[in-house]
């Protein structure tokens, strides 16, 4: 049973990815090949699908955190900037617009004491568990010797997407306007999704990983406590 809900919880953290990548990648070629449209009316339509998964998130979630709604925002902005200019170059460009914004966002939001990609790595971490949500809770707070360094583990794995989103963004600007567009489409895609391992590897070392022992650190002082609690109860019943 438990493996079942690991696998689901895998499938979920990936199903966002396959629709932003692999859905607007495959309709692009789809679009353009099979229906004879051009290139930045493939472009466009190909662009609802992750449009509209992330307009369904927010609706049906009834609640947007801060990343959510920059993505939003800068799709949407981004999607009609396009289409009135009708540059199939500032389309693709626009996919770079929504990784720098979101990028500084959390750069902002690391600034301002409240991580953005907390709310993205926190379930990772506490994984719906009770005791290790406790914990989390008690290294936040200050209430723990490894506060402060779990705080700025807290912030390092935020500055580490922030820049690697930022640096996303300048490579896939330069290619927009240097690479042919065919080529862009896809390589555009490569791009994002090695952008996106360097985050998960690097995020991962410096800031997910080391907050990952300290919770479980925490967890096994908080069994021990309670299992010390339970030793005068045995000798009693003794």
């Amino acid at each position: 049973m438990g493996m079942t809900t690991n696998q689901h919880r895998k499938q979920n953290a990936f199903a966002p990815l396959l629709v932003d990548v692999a859905v607007p990648l495959g309709s692009y070629y789809l679009f353009k090949g099979a229906f004879g449209m051009g290139t930045f009316a493939a472009l466009a339509w190909s662009s609802l699908v992750p449009a509209g998964r992330t307009v369904w998130s927010a609706v049906s979630g009834r609640t947007v955190n801060g990343l959510a709604g920059l993505i939003l925002v800068v799709n949407v902005v981004g999607l009609v900037l396009s289409l009135v200019s009708g540059d199939p170059r500032l389309m693709l460009a626009k996919d770079s617009g929504v990784s720098s914004t979101i990028g500084i966002g959390i750069l902002v939001s690391v600034a301002l004491g409240r991580p953005m990609m907390t709310a993205a790595v926190k379930p990772f971490l506490v994984k719906g568990d009770a005791v290790r949500e406790a914990a989390w809770a008690r290294l936040e707070s200050g209430a723990s010797l490894a506060s402060a360094n779990f705080r700025k583990r807290e912030r390092a794995f935020s500055v580490v997407w922030g820049v690697v989103l930022l640096v996303e963004c300048v490579v896939r600007v330069v290619g927009a306007y240097t690479v042919p567009v065919d080529t862009m489409v896809w390589l555009g895609s490569v791009v994002m999704v090695v952008a996106m391992g360097i985050g998960f590897v690097v995020g991962g070392a410096l800031g997910a990983g080391p907050m990952a022992a300290m919770i479980a650190f925490e967890t096994r002082g908080t069994k021990a406590v309670g299992a010390e609690a339970e030793v005068p109860e045995v000798v009693l019943a003794r």
